[in-house]
C-alpha cells in the first residue's frame, strides 16, 4: 500500500472466523480488524475473509467488503441466485447499515450530516479524497452517543454512523472532513488521533437485508468491541 509503506500484514488468528448466521443462501459473519477481504496480490495477503469462509462453505461468494482496518457485520451469499438477489439490494440502497466509531475531539451537534462527492486520490492511493466537479455523490447522517476524555485529557466522541450511499472510505473522509477523523486511521488520522488507538475505531455494528429467498426482514448486529 503506498500509503503505508511499512505496513506489515498480521491478521489476528483468534477467532479464527465468526459465523453468526448461515442457511442455504447465506452466511453473515463478523470480521475481525485488520483481516482483508478478499486476498491481495502478494503471497502474504492470502489470508482472508472470503478464503477463511471457503473453508467450511466452499460455493460462499463476496457481495459487499468492509475495509481492512474496519470490524463488523458482513453478509456472503450462498448461491448465484442469492448473490443477483443481495447484491441488487446494495445497489439499489435497500439494505441497511450502521456503524459504530469513535473519533478525535468533541462533536458539539447532537446530530447532523455529511454530504461530499468522494474521489479517488490516485497520486496517495488507496486514500479516497473530496472533490466537488468529479466526485460520486456521497451521504452521511451521524448522531453522536457519548463524549470522553482520557487520562491525557484528550476528548474523543463516540458516534453512530449510517452512510446512505456505500463509497469507498466514505465514513473516514466524511468524519476527517468533520475535524473529527476516526482514532488509529493509519491513513487519515494526525498524529494525535493515531497514537490514541492501535486500531482503526470504526465497527459495522448493524446490517439490515430481505432473505434472497423467503424476502423476509433480518437484521444482524455484533456488539462494538472497542467501547
Amino acid at each position: 500500500m503506498a500509503a503505508n509503506p511499512d505496513f506489515i500484514y498480521q491478521p489476528q488468528m483468534r477467532p479464527y472466523l465468526d459465523i453468526i448466521y448461515h442457511d442455504n443462501d447465506i452466511v453473515v459473519v463478523n470480521k475481525s480488524s485488520g483481516l482483508l477481504t478478499v486476498s491481495g496480490r502478494l503471497p502474504e495477503h492470502q489470508d482472508c475473509l472470503e478464503s477463511r469462509v471457503h473453508k467450511v462453505l466452499p460455493t460462499a461468494t463476496i457481495v459487499h467488503r468492509l475495509d481492512m482496518a474496519t470490524s463488523g457485520i458482513m453478509v456472503m451469499a450462498l448461491n448465484k441466485p442469492a448473490h443477483v438477489a443481495i447484491s441488487r439490494q446494495f445497489e439499489k440502497r435497500l439494505t441497511q447499515k450502521s456503524y459504530i466509531a469513535r473519533v478525535f475531539g468533541k462533536i458539539e451537534k447532537a446530530q447532523g450530516s455529511v454530504e461530499h462527492p468522494l474521489m479517488g486520490d490516485w497520486p496517495n492511493r488507496p486514500k479516497q479524497k473530496i472533490d466537488h466537479q468529479q466526485g460520486k455523490a456521497a451521504l452521511t447522517h451521524y448522531k453522536v452517543l457519548s463524549h470522553r476524555q482520557n487520562i491525557d485529557g484528550q476528548t474523543s466522541t463516540l458516534v453512530e454512523l449510517t452512510p446512505i450511499t456505500g463509497r469507498s472510505h466514505q465514513l473516514r473522509v466524511h468524519m476527517l472532513s468533520l475535524g473529527h477523523p476516526i482514532l488509529g486511521d493509519r491513513l487519515y488520522a494526525h498524529e494525535q488521533a493515531l497514537a490514541m488507538s492501535s486500531r482503526l475505531q470504526l465497527h459495522a455494528q448493524m446490517l439490515q437485508i430481505s432473505h434472497p429467498v423467503t424476502a423476509q426482514t433480518l437484521t444482524f448486529s455484533k456488539a462494538c468491541p472497542f467501547d
